[in-house]
């Protein structure tokens, strides 16, 4: 009989309940303790999941050590704690699956990634979407040239709220776009333009240079070894009000890639229109991601131009509806955890290294966003 690895989740928030219903679900895992700041959640999950009285249920981050044989931990916190608490966790001996963005620094990423080398220990990042049974054939399409020569790309991820106070939308929502980009042109962008408008938390101006900083410290705070909830004071420059620093709400971003690949992304969270859509446009055809689509997320759209003196004729358009394996993608991602753990072996798909790629594309933006849409160039050795 395999043994089970003793794990705990820290943050059972929007995205942490559904890490922690995977868990305790999969076969090779044992959930021993659940870590969150407010007690009457905690009271509320224990009673949904119908929690056995054996697991610790605490808001005392500091006393998972005294659980026996714990191997993992899963952070599903707002990122700006996911520094402290990782390095904590890493230097505890532990396993580390953390909730995107890894932090909200690359060079703290960087750091961690050198800790969970010395330590020995995995380190790996929920970019779900990179575990979707689409991107993963999508990738497959790509990468085997059916496209032709690849032209643009573009993806548009639109609805109405959730609306975050700790990030803006560019933070919230853009890494889904980019991760899924990088992994199907298998390369990282060179350069990066961004835009944005913001109308709910800072009053509707664009941003620019004078506009504020997007990356905001958020309310979950650690405090005296305890994960607590602190309210923001709008007097204190060290957690300032989020209604007075300017979370964009709308993004217009460019990532250009070698060989000159430019793909285009619109993202906002106050638009009723829900849309979750993006497309690699090619000499010979598009493939197009539409999660919305009521027929088939995955298309294939084929199409060329024929030249006829002057003029250039369409040809060769049809449509394929591709086939994709059926599967929850975050329980592909905690499996994958798992056997990370399970051998002590990286992860190809999303160690913390991904993790720190998408958090300097990311940082990237923020600067271009706050000079206005200024070019930002990228360092591949950073």
């Amino acid at each position: 009989m395999t043994k089970k690895i003793k794990i705990a989740v820290v943050g059972v928030g929007r995205w942490g309940v559904h890490l922690l219903r995977n868990f305790l679900e999969h076969p090779q895992a044992e959930v021993v303790a659940v870590i969150d700041p407010n007690s009457q959640r905690l009271a509320e999950v224990k009673q949904q999941h119908n929690l056995d009285d054996k697991i610790l249920l605490t808001t005392e981050w500091h006393s998972i050590q005294q659980v026996t044989d714990l191997e993992a931990v899963v952070i599903a916190t707002p990122a700006s704690t996911h520094y402290s608490l990782i390095t904590d966790a890493l230097h505890w001996g532990y396993h580390v699956l953390a909730e995107k963005p890894l932090t909200l620094n690359s060079a703290e990423c960087r750091e961690l990634c050198l800790l969970a080398e010395k330590q020995q220990r995995q380190l790996i990042v929920d970019h779900t979407y990179l575990f979707h049974p689409v991107v993963e054939r999508g990738k497959a399409v790509v990468q085997a040239g059916q496209l032709g020569d690849l032209r643009y790309g573009y993806a548009t991820r639109t609805h109405l709220g959730p609306v975050r106070q700790d990030v803006d939308a560019l933070w919230d929502l853009a890494i889904h776009d980019i991760a899924i980009f990088n992994s199907w042109l298998n390369q990282i962008p060179v350069k990066v333009q961004a835009t944005g408008t913001v109308w709910l938390q800072g009053g509707g101006e664009q941003m620019g240079e004078e506009g504020e900083k997007s990356i905001q410290n958020s309310n979950f705070k650690i405090q005296n070894s305890s994960i607590r909830v602190s309210p923001s004071s709008p007097s204190s420059p060290s957690s300032p009000s989020p209604q007075t620093q300017g979370l964009a709400d709308l993004i217009w971003a460019t990532l250009t890639y070698p060989n000159n690949f430019q793909a285009y992304i619109h993202l906002c969270w106050l638009n009723p229109d829900k849309q979750r859509r993006l497309g690699v446009v090619g000499s010979l055809g598009s493939l197009i991601f539409d999660e919305m689509s009521p027929t088939s997320p995955l298309t294939l759209l084929h199409g060329e131009f024929e030249r006829q003196e002057n003029r250039f004729i369409p040809v060769n358009q049809r449509q394929q509806l591709l086939e994709i394996e059926t599967g929850e993608p975050l329980r592909r991602v905690c499996n994958h955890f798992m056997t990370c753990v399970l051998y002590n072996t990286p992860s190809e798909v999303s160690s913390g290294w991904v993790g720190t790629q998408l958090v300097q594309i990311l940082a990237a933006l923020t600067e271009s966003l706050n000079k206005g849409g200024k070019p930002v160039f990228l360092n591949a050795n950073e």
